[in-house]
């Protein structure tokens, strides 16, 4: 499910040799090896782990065809979010109360956060992925899309080998080179695991306190402010300037009430939040908080990151969300028309993906402020038109 992993720590301090890809498969191991050398890895365990590394064509296959995130948000929750979901996270909850309870005194986490990353990462732990981990790192390394994330994880694992904890023939998980019940990269599991049923090991894959604390722990890191919430449903005007909508342009929430933006239930936080508007301003409204954005240091999608923090609010007793009366949107084919011109207009989208990323939508927004529509970064047929 993962659509790029989010731990953009790993990729900040890249030197030459990591950004080293294609080439010969077997070549491009070996330069693993010497560099492994170079990080202090005995040269036994260094032969160990690449023992039968083989390149995996079905992850490239799988990294090319993530079609589901161009669904858009009422589609794609609708898609991900159903009542069985619902009732297991409720017995989740209550199975394991203790080591919420816990998370939440130690690292200031909601339950119903972890509890929607578990759902959808692996189904409560059901499904966790059956790709091994060491050729799916080493196969996206040496693929020239994002060499500078994974390669670093190659290393990462090989330092979890060495202290016994990773079997490069048998470790399995994710196609993305994710482990575990929460789906955490080598590093994540080297900065952040913890033993949390208290058995001496650091298992993500089968024990289910360990890849909570774990996912709690990695979160607090990422910026977690305990005890705040990090998304409300709202009802928005009829009329208002849309353009100040949109991820990443937060205000302080008295700005949003004297524009005539109330809480559906409850009483809004007295943070700054932003105005979320997934699908226009006939579609769900939603006010993100400071803690949603940690959310895209675990996944950059928006749709996932939306519905993902949407699902933990209904997990701790949110009502089910207005859908509204969207404007139809766009086919994915149309999408990728509007992202060609958008570009031709000077606009930094990305790649021409279809997939109404963050890139898209800022620029949607600009041309629609541009042509006197409402600019609320939801694509249309008439923008597309009038461009």
């Amino acid at each position: 499910m993962r659509f790029l992993s989010g731990l953009v720590a790993t990729t900040l301090f890249i030197t030459p040799a990591f950004a080293q890809c294609g080439g010969g498969f077997n070549s491009f191991v070996n330069g693993l090896k010497t560099e492994a050398v170079g990080k202090g890895f005995d040269k036994s365990t260094i032969d160990a782990f690449f023992k039968g590394v083989q390149q995996d064509g079905a992850v490239l296959r799988a990294d090319r065809a993530q079609g589901v995130f161009q669904k858009p948000f009422i589609d794609f929750s609708r898609r991900l979010i159903s009542q069985n979901r619902i009732d297991r996270g409720q017995a989740m909850s209550r199975n394991y109360d203790a080591v919420f309870d816990r998370i939440e005194r130690e690292y200031g986490v909601s339950r119903g956060v972890l509890l929607a990353f578990w759902a959808f990462e692996t189904d409560y732990g059901a499904v966790q992925g059956d790709f091994n981990t060491r050729n799916a790192l080493v196969t996206l390394a040496h693929d020239c899309r994002r060499p500078e994330l994974f390669r670093p994880q190659i290393f990462a694992a090989l330092e979890l080998y060495s202290q016994g904890n990773f079997d490069p023939a048998r470790t399995t998980g994710a196609w993305a080179g994710e482990i575990g019940m929460v789906q955490m990269l080598p590093q994540d599991i080297l900065d952040n695991g913890v033993d949390g049923d208290g058995d001496g090991t650091v298992s993500l894959k089968t024990s289910a306190p360990d890849a909570l604390m774990s996912g709690a722990k990695m979160l607090s890191r990422l910026g977690w402010q305990p005890g705040q919430p990090w998304l409300q449903e709202v009802a928005v005007p009829d009329q208002m300037d849309w353009s100040l909508s949109g991820p990443g342009k937060p205000r302080p929430v008295s700005d949003w009430q004297a524009m005539g933006v109330q809480a559906r239930s409850g009483s809004l936080a007295n943070l700054p939040a932003s105005l979320i508007l997934p699908q226009g301003h006939k579609g769900p409204a939603f006010l993100a908080y400071p803690n949603f954005d940690v959310y895209f240091e675990w996944n950059q999608s928006f749709v996932y990151v939306l519905t993902a923090a949407y699902f933990g609010t209904r997990l701790e007793g949110a009502q089910i969300y207005d859908a509204g009366n969207p404007t139809q949107g766009l086919t994915g084919a149309q999408m990728k028309q509007l992202q060609t011109k958008l570009q031709a207009r000077g606009h930094d989208v990305g790649k021409i993906d279809g997939i109404l990323g963050a890139g898209t939508r800022a620029a949607v927004q600009a041309e629609q402020q541009r042509l006197g529509l409402p600019a609320d970064a939801w694509p249309t047929a008439e923008l597309l038109g009038r461009l």
